[in-house]
């Protein structure tokens, strides 16, 4: 596949996400799992480079343990790469204290074809994927993503303000301006509420 024929992930944002189907690790067990098991309701879907390496099992664990506030917006988080289930499954086994995952509660997908990687723009040359994170909405429409180089892990609770930012402005119609988390104000996307906002907060 040349650079030409894959897919620019920034032509992703404000698309319907691609589909895909994939076999899957959930707490000890295997499932096949698509993207219609997701319909209706928000997604994180954040690509690591491999299992047993070292800044994918921080982020991992984190994006775990806040899987319940991400529930309660209505959002799943899966996490994805290149292994298969059962390089999934040995990882889980070992204690995050010796460098593994542990049992998690959020799905790992194993994209061992590397269609999934390659469709939303992140495969690199050597088949590992960068660390791309897609915030998908209920109608599957991706409103975000971001896309690390392999050294640099992402942060848990700007994603939370990300899908907390996104789910307003759906319900509501406004916009959220600059560094906008849940009780701040937000702004009416014209002239008039650009300038309400302003002189609240401008200097």
């Amino acid at each position: 596949m040349t650079t030409e024929q894959r897919t620019t992930p920034i032509r992703l944002v404000g698309n319907k996400a691609p589909e895909w189907k994939a076999d899957a690790l959930i707490g000890t067990e295997f499932k096949i799992l698509s993207s219609l098991d997701f319909r209706g309701k928000w997604k994180v879907l954040f690509f690591y480079p491999l299992d047993f390496t070292f800044v994918c099992p921080t982020e991992i664990v984190a994006f775990n343990e806040a899987s319940a506030r991400f529930k309660e917006l209505n959002c799943e988080v899966l996490g994805c790469s290149v292994d298969s289930k059962f390089s999934h499954l040995a990882w889980s086994k070992i204690p995050r204290a010796q460098g593994g995952i542990g049992e998690l509660k959020i799905p790992l997908l194993a994209d061992v074809s590397k269609k999934m990687a390659a469709d939303f723009g992140v495969l690199l040359d050597d088949g590992m994927a960068l660390r791309g994170l897609f915030i998908i909405d209920d109608n599957d429409i991706i409103q975000h993503c971001t896309i690390n180089n392999l050294s640099v892990g992402r942060n848990v609770d700007e994603t939370l303000r990300l899908v907390e930012a996104f789910q307003y402005t759906q319900k509501y119609g406004e916009v959220c301006p600059v560094g906008w988390a849940k009780g701040k104000d937000t702004m009416k996307p014209d002239p008039k509420g650009s300038q309400t906002w302003f002189s609240k907060h401008g200097k």
